[in-house]
């Protein structure tokens, strides 16, 4: 701190110090009713600055999206589960994933692929995926639109999955076409 922080730092001491002493000059009969509804207002005068300087954290933990940030770089903000969560576009309807760079390809559920025009009943399910549920049967088929934001991709292979997930998988077949994939911050930052 130099001078002039410590000429401020004295100015408003006096001028607090003038206003609580007036403060108590006028309710001297009632003093200790207004000493504490004075306290009262000060800790929601501190929890209104406390909340107002963490809002970006509550923001990111309470409302976390993702965010194409310019033009081939997305922003993905931790979920509250610690994964990070996309929803692309495929076939113009949104699809929720998990970012998953462990998994070599994109994995749909049934749900999925149905809610975007992939009829599971009619795909041969030829293939197999290892996951921590065992070893699941899994069907080849491609997706003619996928978006996220201004990044398109056409035709992108997937799988879709006989066994029993909650939600998609994006894995390194999509992820591959962008030059990095970085985690700073609790961000998943993809860069084209």
């Amino acid at each position: 701190m130099d001078s002039f922080d410590y000429a401020r730092l004295a100015y408003l001491s006096l001028l607090g110090a003038a206003i609580a002493g007036s403060f108590i000059m006028m309710n001297k009969a009632n003093l200790g009713k207004s000493l504490q509804h004075l306290a009262i207002w000060v800790l929601i005068f501190i929890g209104a600055i406390g909340a107002y300087g963490l809002w970006t954290d509550i923001q990111r933990d309470v409302l976390p999206r993702q965010s194409v940030v310019s033009s081939g770089v997305v922003e993905v903000p931790r979920g509250l589960d610690g994964h990070f969560y996309l929803t692309l576009r495929m076939n113009d309807e949104p699809v929720q994933f998990m970012v998953d760079t462990g998994a070599s390809e994109v994995v749909l559920t049934g749900q999925d692929a149905r809610k975007i025009g992939i009829d599971p009943d009619t795909l041969d399910f030829i293939g197999t995926a290892s996951t921590a549920n065992g070893v699941v049967r899994t069907a080849p088929t491609r997706v003619d639109q996928v978006r996220l934001g201004d990044i398109r991709t056409e035709n992108l292979k997937v799988y879709v999955n006989e066994g029993e997930m909650s939600i998609s998988l994006l894995g390194m077949t999509y992820l591959r076409q962008f030059d990095r994939i970085e985690i700073r911050d609790d961000l998943l930052i993809l860069t084209r």
